[in-house]
């Protein structure tokens, strides 16, 4: 029950794909009857999608930021980490930046704290591997590119300048495929200006265990972006996995070692370790929730994104995948229940369509299929950027601007060491 002469409080834990959908569409419906709080660690939404182009130096990694303050409206956002959630008391706990332990009570509760790196009991992975999910992760990587063919070009040792010549990713989902496109892309213009090292000399692996790139999506896309990568160098090992790393480089399932310094992790995420704290059904780590995105037993309690498990309408028995293009329209949807369970409207299930999916490989070439219809090259290129400019909630100008003078202009290559390896360890679990 809410206090008298007091707005009733909804609470949304975390501003990812779905938690900022879900805020935004919140304020808008609650017209100022209902105190909407969004708790995070950062004070921006990181559109992932993009971040690729950060590491790739293609985009500033402030146009992917996208300012809650400016965007989520009359919502108030709160800095902070949750770590814990009681819900027979209707409390949410968190720590602020600076260590500080703070407690707030809910009327509804929206939790849609996101994902973290998945690790593999693989040795020497948390030590050696570096993942990519934030914008400190992507600045590092860049740094860290440009340095390995810095530090090949002045060396004599050819074995030694092999292995900074090598990188390695492990993951061909989209990020691992796209971190590998874009990034053999930067490290090729770094060699071509850098005195010592040949363009030829720089070797890509893109490692997953699958037997395709990009599984569980359409074939027609993936074998595109297979022949893409190919095509350019990239060395495309499915069906390999990764037994070990070393300081001096990664020992593959098939049997090869490779030297290299460079060992990007992206296997995949696994449910915020949040959820598995607050003692209701999960499966594979998400919270169980009904179609309504509606915890059962706990009216009051919603989730979405990849932490919440959400019944597939359109495949009776499945789950809907852990994609920011569910997490996004689940906040909305979760949002218009949030507003209904206060009389506003009715609730209704969740049920989406996929329309296609884009894979951006840098430059001119892409590979996409908008409703089913598969393209490559330039027009898919073309589709590619134009969906990401309707989806970014911000900063539109500022990226299509970026991607027109990285058209025409030569990309400025320089090591800023803003962030260092000890910064961005595997395993801290970042969200």
């Amino acid at each position: 029950m809410t206090e008298p002469n007091r707005r009733p409080r909804i609470v949304v834990v975390g501003a990812g794909f779905a938690g900022f959908h879900a805020a935004r569409e919140l304020q808008r419906l609650a017209r100022g009857r209902a105190e909407v709080i969004v708790i995070n660690p950062t004070d921006y939404f990181l559109y992932l999608p993009l971040l690729p182009e950060v590491a790739s130096g293609v985009l500033d990694p402030r146009q992917v930021s996208v300012p809650l303050s400016r965007t989520l409206g009359d919502a108030c956002l709160t800095l902070g980490t949750v770590d814990g959630v009681d819900l027979d008391t209707r409390t949410v706990s968190y720590v602020d930046p600076e260590e500080g332990r703070h407690e707030i009570t809910y009327d509804r509760l929206v939790l849609a704290p996101g994902s973290v790196n998945k690790l593999l009991p693989i040795p020497g992975v948390s030590e050696y591997a570096h993942g990519f999910r934030s914008v400190g992760e992507a600045l590092y990587l860049r740094d860290h590119l440009i340095g390995q063919i810095e530090l090949a070009g002045a060396c004599n040792d050819f074995a030694e300048r092999e292995a900074r010549c090598t990188f390695v990713v492990v993951g061909a989902g989209y990020t691992g495929t796209e971190v590998a496109a874009q990034g053999q892309l930067l490290t090729r213009q770094v060699a071509r200006t850098k005195n010592g090292v040949d363009e030829s000399q720089v070797r890509w692996l893109l490692v997953d265990v699958a037997d395709r790139l990009l599984p569980g999506l359409d074939p027609r896309l993936a074998a595109t972006t297979d022949r893409t990568l190919r095509k350019r160098g990239v060395e495309v090992r499915t069906g390999t996995s990764v037994e070990k790393a070393t300081a001096d480089g990664v020992q593959l399932s098939d049997g090869e070692f490779v030297p290299t310094k460079t060992l990007v992790w992206c296997v995949g995420v696994r449910p915020d370790p949040l959820i598995e704290n607050l003692g209701e059904p999960t499966e594979n780590g998400r919270l169980v929730v009904d179609e309504y995105l509606s915890v059962p037993g706990r009216p009051e309690v919603f989730a979405c994104g990849d932490a919440a498990s959400v019944p597939d309408l359109t495949r009776p028995g499945q789950v809907t995948a852990m994609t920011a293009q569910h997490a996004e329209r689940q906040g909305k949807a979760v949002a218009r229940n949030v507003a209904a369970s206060f009389g506003d409207g009715r609730p209704k299930p969740y049920k989406h369509h996929d329309l296609g999916f884009v894979v951006d490989l840098g430059g001119l070439s892409a590979a996409a299929n908008p409703l089913g219809v598969a393209l490559s090259g330039a027009p898919a290129a073309a589709v590619t950027k134009g969906y990401h400019l309707l989806s970014v909630p911000a900063n539109r100008v500022r990226i299509a601007t970026d991607w027109a003078l990285d058209a025409v202009l030569r990309r400025q290559v320089v090591k800023l060491g803003l962030v260092a390896p000890s910064a961005v360890p595997l395993e801290s679990d970042q969200q």
